[in-house]
This record gives structure tokens, C-alpha cells and sequence, in this order.
């Protein structure tokens, strides 16, 4: 478009309006280019028929309008979010109306960090498709586990942290260290390998432990091939990798998450010292149940011949003046008399209850009555020698329970 201008006094004076369709034409002319920057003041309304955003040069903030149609946006399915880093293709064009000078949107693409982010969405979604992060897959960890694998890096925190929680909880532990890279491109492929090697050598837990790091140096833990290899792997493993906000794939992979290194510790082994209360605490129940039944039993007992003594007397008040001339009824006791050395102490307890509350009834003869008494009392002294010796045992063995206990603790 030619612009003309007007002849003022000698000189070439232009409009605004001609200026700005001058430099128009002239900024048309030029091609179209990629240009990157940091994505800032996106605006998106439903109304508009165009997306503006500003892109801004991270190292000195010179920032540059960026206009681009809807409907190609959208169609990008970026989901775009103000401060990412992103190329922009297209070409500078004057907004006439204004004098505005903007960048035409043809097409966007994340770069760096942004470019990282979409490729780790991609294979999220691809994973998460395949099952590798269900719920269902999780396994439980071994409460005590025979051989822990650790994949870690050479001198690493992550290492040091996990170790030393492992001992400092639970000292009989035994712990098999694979020592891999952790960042950089040669990680993944030996991080996977190392897991493999920890199955195949008997571990029955395993924990990947790394400290925190930047977004690039984690990004192994997030690669495909380590994500495959936690998710296949035949035991099951712990993902202690990076700080409580990192989120590496391989933490979906696992059966089990733990936020630091130190806290993976807590979850591999129990705590010896609470094992030992616990245990202590169990065998103080054990030692008073036992005291308390034996209790029960003899008190039962001596009831039994407190009421044997009296039973004599009060048969013989129920049975009258004509006691002696009854004949006899037999004894169900005497028809399935054993030895009395043959008999447990809850049979011994429950024929001297039956024989009592024959006694108490008052339908024994005299000379019936007698026997009775005379067996009841052997009864009695067969049961009480039988507690006597359980009591006896219960107390040798508090003692040695104690006396173990006293040379097992820590000094």
C-alpha cells in the first residue's frame, strides 16, 4: 500500500494513520520467525475471537505482545500456565488502531523446562494407561525383612540417611548397597539394572533413595526405563527419592512412597526398642494370666473341700434317724473310678465337685458316705499338688524370662 503524505510549508508531513500503515506494510514484508521467551499475562476469554499473552526476555524483562486466533490456540492442547518457557512462531505485525507492536502467533511450542514437563505428561498418561500405577499393584513390605536392597549414588546423603535409620531402628538388619549414577544420561540404564541385580541376588524389599536436587537432576528417576523396571520388579520397592514435593514417576510406580530417605528407614525395618517393650509387655500379661487362672482354679478349689467338710455333717442331718437302714444307692463315682494318679487335674477337680454335691444331696449311705469323703479328700491333695507344681513352673519361668531379658538389653 503506498502512503501518501501532505506538502506542509516544504516538508512531507504524514498522519498517524498513514505512519502506521506505512510501518504495517513494511513489517509484513518481513518472515515469519521463532521467537522465545517466558509466557506472561496470558488472557483467554470466551467471548474473544483472538488469545494475547506477553512474551518476556528472562534476562532483561524486554517483553514483546503476542496475538494468536483462538481456535489454533486450542487446538495446541498446551494448557499453557503463566512463567513457562515456550517458542512462539510467527510474524511481527503493527496494530494499526493503536501503534502497537505485536508478534502474530502461528504456532507455540514449550522449551527447556516446559518441553521436560509435556514429555513427562505424555509418558504419564501412556503409563497410567498401561496399569503400571494402579491402586491394585501395590504390595505390602515385608515386617522383617531378611536382605534390604538399596539403590543409591556412591557416597550419597540419601545413602548415609537410609543406612544409618536402618541401624539406629533395627541393628540385626542386613542391607545389600548397589551403587548407581543418579543424574545425568547414563542413570536410568543403570538404576534399572541395578534393581534387576538386587532381585536376582535374594533381597525381598528394595528402596530407591536419592536426595533432593533440581528438576534436571531427578529427571532419571522419571525415566521410562527406571519406571518399568520399579513397576516389574519381583519384590517390593520403596521410592525415596528426592524432597516431599518431588514427584518423580518412579514414586507412582512403587508400592510404597516414603518422602525422605530418613523416612524410608521408618518404613523398612521395626523399631528393636518398641519390639523389646512390646515383647516385655506381652510377657507381664503372660505372667499375670497365668497367676490369675492358677488363682481361679485354687480358690475353686478350696471351696470345693470347705464344702466337702461340711457335706458329711448335712447329709447326715437330711437323711434322718433312718439313714443307717437305707440301702445303699451305687455311686456313679465308683462306677468309672480311675487311678487316681491317671487323672488330669480338670478331671480330678470335676469328680471332687460331683462328689461334694452328691454329699450335699444326701442320698449316699453312711458307709457310701465315708468312701466318698475319704476319695474326695484324695482328690483334693492330688489337685492341689498339681497347681502347687504349675505355680512352681510359673515363677521359674518369670525368673529365667527376666534373667534373659536383663542380658539381651543394650547396656
Amino acid at each position: 500500500m503506498k502512503v501518501e503524505a501532505t506538502e506542509v510549508d516544504g516538508r512531507k508531513v504524514y498522519s498517524v494513520r498513514a505512519f502506521n500503515q506505512g510501518v504495517a506494510s513494511w513489517l509484513n514484508r518481513l518472515p515469519t520467525l521463532w521467537v522465545e521467551g517466558e509466557l506472561t499475562e496470558l488472557r483467554r476469554q470466551q467471548r474473544w475471537q483472538s488469545v494475547f499473552f506477553t512474551l518476556k526476555d528472562p534476562d532483561d524483562g524486554a517483553c514483546l505482545s503476542v496475538q494468536m486466533p483462538r481456535g489454533q490456540f486450542d487446538a495446541l492442547r498446551l494448557d499453557l500456565q503463566n512463567g513457562e518457557r515456550v517458542h512462539v512462531f510467527g510474524r511481527p505485525e503493527l496494530y494499526e488502531q493503536r501503534g502497537e507492536l505485536r508478534l502474530k502467533a502461528l504456532s507455540i511450542e514449550r522449551f527447556g523446562l516446559g518441553a521436560h514437563l509435556a514429555a513427562l505428561e505424555r509418558l504419564k498418561q501412556k503409563l497410567a494407561a498401561e496399569g503400571l500405577f494402579d491402586a491394585s499393584r501395590k504390595r505390602q513390605l515385608p515386617r522383617f525383612p531378611q536382605l534390604i536392597g538399596l539403590v543409591t549414588g556412591n557416597d550419597a546423603a540419601a545413602k548415609r540417611d537410609v543406612l544409618t535409620g536402618i541401624v539406629q531402628r533395627f541393628p540385626p538388619a542386613n542391607v545389600l548397597v548397589a551403587e548407581t549414577y543418579v543424574q545425568g544420561p547414563r542413570a536410568p540404564s543403570t538404576i534399572a539394572t541395578a534393581i534387576g541385580d538386587l532381585c536376582r541376588r535374594g533381597c525381598d524389599v528394595i528402596v530407591l533413595a536419592r536426595g533432593g536436587g533440581s528438576f534436571e537432576d531427578l529427571l532419571p528417576f522419571s525415566d521410562e526405563r527406571v519406571v518399568r523396571a520399579v513397576a516389574q520388579c519381583a519384590v517390593p520397592i520403596v521410592s525415596a527419592v528426592g524432597h516431599e514435593q518431588d514427584t518423580p514417576l518412579c514414586d507412582l510406580a512403587a508400592d510404597v512412597r516414603a518422602s525422605t530417605p530418613t523416612a524410608a528407614a521408618r518404613l523398612l525395618v521395626p523399631d528393636l526398642a518398641e519390639l523389646r517393650a512390646r515383647l516385655a509387655q506381652s510377657r507381664d500379661r503372660l505372667h499375670r494370666g497365668a497367676y490369675s487362672l492358677a488363682g481361679r482354679h485354687a480358690g475353686r478349689l478350696e471351696s470345693a473341700r470347705d464344702r466337702l467338710h461340711r457335706a458329711p455333717l448335712l447329709a447326715l442331718e437330711r437323711r434322718g434317724s433312718s439313714a443307717a437302714t437305707r440301702s445303699p444307692c451305687a455311686s456313679p463315682t465308683a462306677r468309672s473310678e480311675r487311678p487316681l494318679t491317671d487323672l488330669s487335674f480338670e478331671d480330678a477337680q470335676k469328680e471332687l465337685e460331683a462328689i461334694v454335691e452328691r454329699l450335699e444331696r444326701g442320698d449316699a449311705g453312711v458307709d457310701e458316705l465315708t468312701k466318698l469323703w475319704e476319695r474326695g479328700e484324695e482328690l483334693y491333695r492330688i489337685c492341689a499338688a498339681k497347681l502347687e507344681a504349675v505355680h512352681g513352673r510359673i515363677e521359674e519361668l518369670a525368673r529365667q524370662g527376666e534373667s534373659e531379658s536383663a542380658s539381651s538389653s543394650p547396656s
